[in-house]
């Protein structure tokens, strides 16, 4: 087991908003004095001189790799050469760097976009190669995957100490409320906000409702991270999930009562649904790392709901 609090911690990504979570989790929780926000516009992870810059300027001992591009089935199908470019270069970069600067420790937080869409639910990280990912975030969920391809060929070649964590479609407060490239939870506490404000009578949602997701409230997959930093060493990718299945009919329902937005949920068919079912097992994080989420799905969406009304609405 690591012992965190003397590292030096470099999170990329740190601004945002899994980063901001786990930055202060570390600081708070754990008591770590030396954890470094890497993040636009200082370092552009893009550019290999920002990386090489980065690593000689903050000297890590662990670096947390959560900068990605990412977005909604919207924005994903608009954006798959930039979803797959971005994402790849930096990981790739990033880790190779990390390599030659001799750091203790990379972890790198891939997706659940990365499973095959047909995949045997409760997905398991033996089924991760089975099948390609569904099209509309297929180059976003490959760019990732190659990830774990390179952090296992590095320990293989090198020795080189890299671990993958596989979370769930992340919410809580601080989420991207930005329409055109907010994940569905936030998208849906917006729309139905908004739609309570101006009097509306329906909300249109993309799809039929019918797909499943898994959601993980952030506080607790800061605390899987975490955990995977401090316990966890070898080539295996592991999930990091909450175990609780719903539909997005379900999820929208629950949401328009939260918000109080009583009006119709029309269903827009013409729009893709992504991928039919989506839920993890996550029995390789509880047996390796001792990690289970503790959030409750509805507690979550109504501190999320909260603390969207508590910043947006005056």
């Amino acid at each position: 087991m690591i012992d965190l609090r003397a590292k030096r911690i470099v999170v990329t990504g740190g601004n945002g908003f899994l980063g901001k979570h786990l930055v202060r989790r570390l600081r708070e929780n754990r008591g770590c004095e030396k954890v470094l926000v890497v993040d636009l516009p200082e370092y552009d992870l893009r550019d290999l001189g920002h990386i090489r810059r980065m690593y000689d300027d903050l000297k890590p001992d662990i670096v947390i790799h959560l900068a990605a591009v990412v977005g909604g089935i919207g924005a994903n199908r608009e954006n798959p050469g930039r979803f797959f470019y971005d994402n790849a270069i930096m990981g790739i970069q990033l880790i190779h760097e990390g390599y030659l600067h001799k750091i203790g420790k990379m972890v790198v937080l891939g997706t659940v976009c990365a499973y095959p869409k047909f995949t045997p639910v409760p997905f398991k990280e033996e089924d991760l190669w089975n099948g390609y990912p569904e099209e509309t975030n297929a180059p976003y969920g490959l760019a990732k995957k190659m990830l774990l391809v390179q952090l296992q060929a590095y320990r293989q070649q090198y020795g080189f100490n890299g671990i993958f964590l596989l979370p769930v479609n992340l919410y809580g407060p601080g989420d991207n409320f930005d329409p055109a490239s907010s994940h569905v939870i936030p998208a849906l506490i917006r729309k139905c906000v908004e739609a309570k404000t101006a009097g509306a009578d329906h909300i249109t949602v993309w799809g039929d409702g019918s797909p499943t997701r898994e959601f993980l409230y952030v506080e607790d997959a800061t605390e899987g991270i975490i955990l995977a930093t401090e316990r966890y060493d070898t080539s295996e990718p592991v999930n990091l999930g909450s175990s609780q299945e719903i539909s997005i009919k379900d999820l929208a329902e629950t949401i328009a009562r939260l918000t109080g937005f009583a009006g119709r949920i029309e269903w827009d068919k013409t729009k893709p649904n992504g991928q039919p079912r989506r839920k993890l097992g996550t029995d390789r994080a509880q047996t390796k790392f001792e990690f289970a989420a503790g959030t409750p799905l509805e507690k979550g969406l109504r501190a999320t709901t909260d603390w969207y009304l508590e910043t947006t609405i005056t």
